[in-house]
């Protein structure tokens, strides 16, 4: 019972701070302060490479550790339903400040994002804009640049990061969007959101587009994870509580703090829908030669002269990824002619082996396809790991069908080209016998 009576003080009046606490930290509040509404308070914290883990707060450019003629990347929140600081934000610290040596200013709203009326929320969002151009404004007098300015925008953040791009004409050098709020926002003209003309490069990465985010392209070039909606590994029920609301939602900011770890690289490829690109229609990285395909994250900066000197300045980009770090899906086509003189449509689930009996599974299955004789159908695929040298490859055939007879798929030739490795050599299969729902093994040859 005591312990009952302290988790709910706890919840009332958030987390106090020491009085003595030399480290200003991120303003944690409970859920009294949700239900009672909060007035805007923005505090600015600094980090640098001489502080990464002791913020300085910022009042004014005078300060022990900001250096004005260094890149400074702001980091700018979003809606806090129950008042608690963000989990993210730490990771997001250490991996900025290792990528470079730049400052931080976590932008520390949450006395004004916290309260259960998120219309609130939204309502204060130019003000918390027009505290940050005071800033930097003052920053610019002392010799900062536009140009070496990157603004970090989550939800609403990425909204309030477009303000200030507009308050400076779109001089800003790059603004980043975390699935940018959709609700209120949805069909507003681009003076009421982020949009490409609010900074010299908006990338944006779109997670819940069924929820919380926002659909509509904003950016220069504008990734879609899973088609932006659904995301692997987050719950498809309510009865999931708060993380069936905001997994979908969070999972952008997930996937930028995997791009700054470099453990391996998510490539996007343009397309038109999340459906063409499935079908194998929008693999092709030809408009970006002699470029290849963006990746996801902090690096999309690269390709900024490409994609800022289009005609069509807006790029949308789709691919998958995994349910959990660092989320990268390793794509091959398939390629399938069958020689069966009726008309067969199913499913295929691949399982590739290496030398040492490492085994890659199939996490991304095309849609169900129909197999006619001697037409040739072309798949994508995903696999959780990657194996660069495949010894054996394991499929399984489902029509879907529970009762009645197991059908046979009877392949004429079946080739496995790698997407993410187009380089290596291609392996084929020839005259194979596929019984519905059971697995069959075999060595490929090189085709």
């Amino acid at each position: 019972m005591l312990r009952l009576c302290v988790v709910f003080i706890y919840l009332l009046h958030g987390v106090k701070t020491d009085p003595g606490e030399t480290c200003p930290a991120f303003t944690a509040l409970g859920f009294w302060s949700a239900l009672i509404g909060t007035e805007l308070k923005v505090k600015l914290l600094l980090y640098t490479r001489q502080n990464p883990t002791c913020a300085e707060e910022l009042h004014s450019t005078t300060s022990e550790y900001l250096n004005v003629t260094k890149k400074t990347t702001f980091i700018v929140h979003g809606y806090r339903f129950t008042g608690s600081a963000p989990v993210w934000i730490p990771d997001l610290l250490h991996l900025l400040l290792s990528a470079e040596d730049m400052n931080i200013i976590l932008v520390d709203w949450n006395q004004g994002a916290t309260t259960l009326i998120y219309n609130n929320a939204s309502r204060k969002c130019k003000r918390v804009a027009e505290i940050l151009k005071k800033l930097i404004d003052e920053m610019l007098i002392h010799g900062a640049s536009l140009d070496s300015m990157h603004m970090i925008g989550v939800s609403l953040g990425a909204h309030i990061s477009g303000f200030v791009g507009q308050m400076f004409g779109g001089a800003l050098g790059r603004i980043t969007g975390l699935d940018p709020a959709g609700p209120l926002y949805r069909g507003t003209p681009p003076s009421e959101r982020l949009d490409p003309t609010d900074a010299q490069f908006v990338d944006v990465i779109h997670s819940d587009t069924d929820g919380l985010g926002y659909r509509e392209a904003l950016g220069h070039i504008d990734f879609y994870p899973n088609g932006g909606t659904d995301q692997p590994g987050c719950p498809l029920t309510v009865f999931s509580g708060l993380q069936y609301f905001k997994c979908d939602h969070q999972r952008s900011v997930f996937l930028f703090l995997s791009s700054l770890t470099r453990s391996c690289n998510i490539t996007a490829y343009p397309c038109d829908s999340y459906r063409n690109y499935r079908n194998g229609k929008c693999t092709s990285c030809e408009t970006f030669w002699p470029m290849p395909c963006p990746i996801l994250g902090y690096y999309a900066h690269e390709w900024k002269s490409y994609l800022t000197q289009q005609s069509h300045p807006v790029t949308r980009m789709f691919f998958d990824t995994g349910d959990k770090e660092p989320f990268c899906i390793y794509h091959y086509f398939v390629d399938i002619i069958t020689w069966n003189k009726d008309t067969r449509r199913g499913t295929f689930s691949i399982v590739l082996a290496d030398e040492t009996g490492k085994k890659a599974e199939s996490k991304v299955n095309p849609e169900a396809a129909t197999f006619q004789q001697y037409n040739q159908i072309t798949l994508l695929t995903g696999f959780d790991q990657d194996l660069e040298n495949v010894e054996k490859i394991s499929l399984t055939f489902s029509t879907g069908s529970v009762i009645g007879p197991k059908f046979k798929l009877r392949i004429l030739q079946m080739r496995f080209q790698s997407l993410t490795n187009p380089e290596r050599p291609q392996l084929c299969r020839y005259d194979l016998v596929l019984t519905e729902n059971t697995q069959r093994t075999f060595k490929p040859i090189p085709c």
